[in-house]
């Protein structure tokens, strides 16, 4: 997992948040979250787009693997992987929208570009 952050939750809940988040993002091409989990999705929905990016058998189960619709990933290696073919990177943009009402956490809004 890159990042070193815990997000205050154990590393089972931890993980199965990122992965719902990323498929999330990548089914809905928007999500609206906190600042320090927008970075972590980004992290690993840039490194999804990216394996997709090379179309073969042995990347498409490592994106099953970790993405958890499998219409999903066929969205991600049809149509959004083919769209940054000739892009090194950067396929992500987080957006601050200002603070939370109740806990004033940071919010912002994570897309792909």
């Amino acid at each position: 997992m890159p990042g070193t952050r815990k997000l205050g939750r154990t590393t089972d809940h931890r993980r199965a948040m990122l992965r719902a988040m990323v498929t999330y993002l990548l089914e809905n091409g928007k999500i609206e979250t906190t600042v320090t989990r927008a970075k972590e999705v980004r992290s690993m929905a840039e490194k999804m787009i990216t394996l997709a990016k090379e179309p073969s058998l042995h990347t498409k189960r490592m994106a099953l693997a970790y993405v958890t619709k499998e219409d999903v990933v066929k969205k991600l290696f049809d149509e959004i992987a083919p769209k940054y073919k000739d892009v090194n990177g950067g396929y992500c943009r987080i957006i601050k929208t200002g603070p939370r009402r109740g806990d004033a956490a940071e919010m912002c809004i994570i897309e792909l570009v």
